[in-house]
This record gives C-alpha cells, sequence and structure tokens, in this order.
C-alpha cells in the first residue's frame, strides 16, 4: 500500500503462528479511534499480516478506544528508531526493497551501498515523506562507513540469474561478494542482524558463518538466508488453486533455497486444507521452480526482483518487531540448526530481540509420505551446497 497521508500503517509482515503486532506504528497520524478498528480492517486485507495479526491488531485499537478519555482524536507517535543498511541498493532487488523499507515506521535510517549508481536512488527515495533519513555510500572507500552502528544488514549484491542458469552457476561471483561483504559487516557491526539474499543461498549462508567465525564475531541466531520468497510463492499458488482468502493462508516451507531443496509442507496448510496427490505435486513442482518461471518470463530481462523485494521487505519487517519487543514473531528462514543432521537448514523460527529464539520442530512432525521422501531426496543435494560454501572460504584462506 502507498505510503500517502492516508495510509495507517507500512508494509507488515505476517507471522506464522498467529502473531500480535503490537509493535507496529503509525507515521504519527491522528484518527478517530472508535473507528480506527473498521479503518485498520481494510488496510489489512491487502497487507503482510494474516488473519491472527489482523484480529489482535484490530483488538488493539478497540481496547484504546475504550480507555482513551480525549474526546474523538488519539495520536499515535512514530518511534523509528532502528538502523538498517542495504548492501546493493542500485540492484534490482535492492531498489524496490529500499522503497519498501522506506516506509517502514520502525526505520530511523536507511543507509544505501553499492559500487556505483546509489547516490541517484538515495536521492529519489529521501523525497519520501516517511520517518527514515537516507544516506548513499558508493564503492569499497565507502563500506564501512555503511555500516556503522546498523542494527540490520540486508545483503542482496550479486549478479542476477538469466536464462538457463542455474543459481550453482552463480556461485563463483557471487560468492566472493557475500565474503567480502561479511567481512565488513564482521568489522563495524558484528551484533548486527545479516539477511543474506545473495544467491546460491544454500551455499551464501555457510560463507557468511565461516568468515563470521573466522573474525570471531559468528553469532548462528543472527544470521539469516531470506527463503521467505518460497513461503509467499506457496501461500500464493495455494490460494489460487483452492480459491481461499490469501490472508487466511500460511504454508510452511522448509529444506533450502534452491530446486528440490525447497520443500512445501502442503499437509501442514493453514486453513487445513485438502490436496489431492496430483495438486501436491503440481504445487510443489511450481513452488520449487518459482523462480524460473519468471527469470524465463523475463526472457533475459532480469529474475525475480519485485517479488523477492517484497519477501526480503517482509522479513525485515519482523526482525524490526522482534528487535522491537515482540514476543509473537514468526518467520521461515535458512539458519544454522539442529532438527536435521544438516548443519544448516530451511524452518520456521520464532524471532526475538536476540535473533532466533526458538526453532518449531512440530512442523517436522507428522509428515505425508511424499513429504518426508522429498525430505530425504533434499537433504544430498542441501549438504552438498552447504560443503561448498564452507570450502570455499576455507580455500582460500589456505591460499592467502
Amino acid at each position: 500500500m502507498a505510503a500517502t497521508s492516508a495510509t495507517i500503517f507500512s508494509i507488515c509482515p505476517t507471522t506464522s503462528a498467529g502473531s500480535k503486532p503490537s509493535r507496529q506504528k503509525a507515521f504519527g497520524l491522528k484518527f478517530n479511534s472508535r473507528r480506527a478498528a473498521e479503518s485498520v480492517r481494510c488496510e489489512l486485507e491487502a497487507s503482510f499480516l494474516g488473519k491472527e495479526s489482523s484480529a489482535a491488531l484490530r483488538q488493539s485499537f478497540a481496547l484504546k478506544a475504550q480507555k482513551e478519555n480525549k474526546r474523538s482524536w488519539n495520536y499515535i507517535q512514530p518511534q523509528a528508531s532502528y538502523k538498517v543498511s542495504i548492501l546493493g541498493a542500485a540492484g534490482g532487488i535492492g531498489q524496490p526493497l529500499a522503497l519498501l523499507v522506506k516506509m517502514s515506521p520502525l526505520v530511523s535510517a536507511l543507509n544505501l551501498y553499492d559500487i556505483a549508481n546509489v547516490k541517484g536512488v538515495a536521492a529519489d527515495l529521501s523525497h519520501c515523506n516517511t520517518p527514515s533519513q537516507v544516506f548513499d555510500f558508493t564503492g569499497a572507500s565507502e563500506l564501512a562507513n555503511s555500516l556503522k552502528d546498523v542494527n540490520v544488514v540486508v545483503i542482496p549484491a550479486g549478479v542476477p540469474r538469466k536464462p538457463g542458469m542455474t543459481r550453482d552457476d552463480l556461485f563463483n561471483i557471487n560468492a566472493s561478494i557475500v565474503r567480502t561483504l561479511v567481512e565488513a559487516v564482521a568489522d563495524n557491526c558484528p551484533d548486527a542482524f545479516i539477511h543474506i539474499i545473495s544467491n546460491p543461498v544454500n551455499s551464501t549462508v555457510p560463507i557468511a558463518a565461516e568468515v563470521l567465525k573466522k573474525k570471531g564475531v559468528y553469532d548462528p541466531k543472527k544470521l539469516f538466508g531470506i527463503t521467505t520468497l518460497d513461503v509467499v510463492r506457496a501461500n500464493t499458488f495455494v490460494a489460487q488453486k483452492k480459491n481461499l482468502r490469501l490472508i487466511d493462508v500460511d504454508v510452511p516451507v522448509i529444506g533450502g533455497h534452491a530446486g528440490i531443496t525447497i520443500l512445501p509442507l502442503l499437509s501442514k496448510t493453514k486453513p487445513s486444507t485438502a490436496f489431492t496427490d496430483e495438486e501436491v505435486q503440481e504445487l510443489t513442482a511450481r513452488i520449487q521452480n518459482g523462480g524460473t518461471e519468471v527469470v524465463e518470463a523475463k526472457a533475459g530481462a532480469g529474475s525475480a526482483t519485485l517479488s523477492m523485494a517484497y519477501a526480503a521487505a517482509r522479513f525485515l519487517e519482523s526482525s524490526l518487531r522482534a528487535l522491537d519487543g515482540d514476543s509473537d514473531v514468526y518467520e521461515c528462514a535458512y539458519v544454522q540448526s539442529d532438527l536435521t543432521d544438516l548443519p544448516f537448514f530451511a524452518s520456521r523460527v520464532k524471532l526475538g530481540r536476540n535473533g532466533v529464539e526458538a526453532f518449531i520442530s512440530s512442523d517436522l512432525q507428522g509428515l505425508t509420505e511424499y513429504e518426508q521422501k522429498a525430505l530425504e531426496a533434499l537433504k544430498p543435494e542441501l549438504e552438498a551446497s552447504i560443503e561448498k560454501g564452507i570450502g570455499f572460504v576455507q580455500k582460500e584462506a589456505a591460499t592467502a
């Protein structure tokens, strides 16, 4: 939704276990609290919020209306207090992501870094009348300054997929980019949440972990591979297929973020939904190949940049809510994990002020035969991708 004078909320991520978005603030707008619940209902129908979140938010306004002693108008002060840095902000994902982040009422400063062409992006965004200030940083000499005192670092930097390319084809270029950027993060904001978007995520997250370990600042609770786009696609495709209201649908997606390592758990869909064997196979394949679908449709002109930016913004808003004290924030993410015998694994996690607070292990219980076989089938490919990432850093260290 647009950030206009009539907007009550910006992008607001849903959570997978009935979150209460108590920390979402407005842009300091006046509104009639007795009418707020209905106004918010209209806004939320098109937002990131899920059904339970919407109900909780409407209730919070209803309670506020009851408690207020003022006549009719209340004022919510914005509490934008978090600094976010986007590394690769002038790219196909970086630009729309920056716009969405600029809309967040929780962001006070938005640092945009890239090797070129970022000054114009920052100037453009700085005209948007939302709380955050926008700063631009260009080239290696300004990388460190772009990371000073930052709470969350988002890394979409790297080359995009092209027709015929697999995520693995991107490895040699993007691996070096991620290594360099994470080294700078380790030196300048080691306590920040780190969101890795650069593909292949199955390998770049282990690369980031190894770099942070060598710097002595690795906190596995604060390193995330952003797999939210797989969840966004799963929710969208299931809602379309089964004629459900999108706001009601939640499908956990586990494994990794490439091909068969992406495993939507359709049996865990909320609301409870029955699928035929054919529907399961069709939906699973489409979710796994969603990126390829976009690459082919764009015919060489790009990859899934807009939907990825949307998904990354959703996960970022969840992280900011967790940092801001919301105790009921859940998202799927690719993180260091002990849910399986693999060192990194995507699953639903609970987020808190210190990062990952808990793994939702129940999602992996009671799987269907199809899902259990798919889980076992993805493990060798995911393991190879993890080892490739770890090996990249270790090899470079040995030859240094």
